[in-house]
């Protein structure tokens, strides 16, 4: 996919060492919203119970942050092609949505990227993580946080090294971020709350509408996607439905056990989408009717 260079001007960029932090706060904000469920949970042997306890928003004190002034924006974002690839990415994600919630009227803030280091990052509400865990969405701190090097797992996982996969990856959970600020993920994080029994089927629609906003913003910028684009995207999200994890892990396939949906699931997500270019398309995951 061809995407503009990145500009920090528009963009909120940090990389984390060990004990947090970053050069910039996203700005306080309150834990009464849904934490995503990490994209590899399965893949990378995350503790389920870890993502429950996140998911029924328990706030865990991370280390204090580190001083302003690590790294500036720029070096992090130039720091290696990845990282150069991630601001692309968040550049283009902000230029997208943020017309889209002006012209809705509804209240928008960009999201934070942090790009950490050493393996092991705390959040500013959401606890600590490693990078292990596989990327994730904080909307404590509005904050995407992504350990580059999960993308060369990615490649192997999907078996493709194309950068269309490792786009999907960040689209994906920029997808959290805009259930985050429609107040979405606060009325699913409730109804978990009224009714545990269905809390993984809510956190799997979830999971797909997230797909299914990666996909409009492909689709919102179609022409610069190249050909193989949307192969390679399909194969990442097949490469990570829980019923593939679960046939690799040499478990058994339990619907009862899916957080992120199927295989087809998350690749039809993707594909409507993409095809409509239309969020208003992603709303079928939550039509109760």
């Amino acid at each position: 996919m061809r995407l503009n260079p990145f500009d920090t001007d528009k963009i909120k960029v940090r990389s984390s060492g060990g004990g947090g932090g970053g050069m910039r706060s996203a700005g306080g904000v309150g834990c009464g919203t849904l934490v995503i469920a990490l994209v590899a949970a399965l893949a990378f042997g995350v503790d389920p119970a870890q993502t429950v306890a996140v998911l029924g928003g328990i706030e865990q004190q991370g280390s204090p942050q580190t001083s302003q002034g690590d790294l500036t924006e720029q070096q992090v974002c130039s720091s290696n092609p990845y990282a150069r690839e991630a601001c692309d990415a968040l550049t283009s994600l902000n230029e997208t949505w943020a017309p889209e919630f002006a012209r809705a009227g509804v209240r928008f803030e960009e999201p934070v990227l942090d790009l950490y280091r050493t393996g092991r990052v705390n959040t500013q509400g959401c606890g600590s993580a490693s990078s292990a865990a596989g990327p994730f969405y904080c909307p404590a701190d509005l904050g995407i946080y992504i350990d580059v090097g999960f993308y060369d797992q990615l490649a192997q996982m999907a078996g493709t090294g194309g950068d269309f996969a490792r786009l999907y990856v960040i689209a994906h959970e920029y997808g959290h971020h805009i259930q985050n600020m429609t107040g979405l993920a606060a009325q699913v994080r409730s109804l978990q709350q009224r009714n545990p029994s269905q809390s993984n089927a809510l956190q799997v629609r979830m999971e797909l509408q997230a797909d299914c906003y990666a996909g409009v913003w492909a689709g919102k910028n179609r022409s610069r996607i190249e050909r193989g684009d949307m192969e390679e995207g399909l194969r990442a999200a097949s490469s990570i439905g829980d019923d593939t994890l679960m046939r690799n892990a040499g478990q058994r396939i339990n619907p009862e056990n899916f957080t992120h949906g199927t295989s087809q699931q998350r690749m039809d997500a993707l594909r409507r989408g993409l095809e409509s270019a239309d969020d208003a398309a992603c709303d079928v995951y939550f039509d109760f009717s």
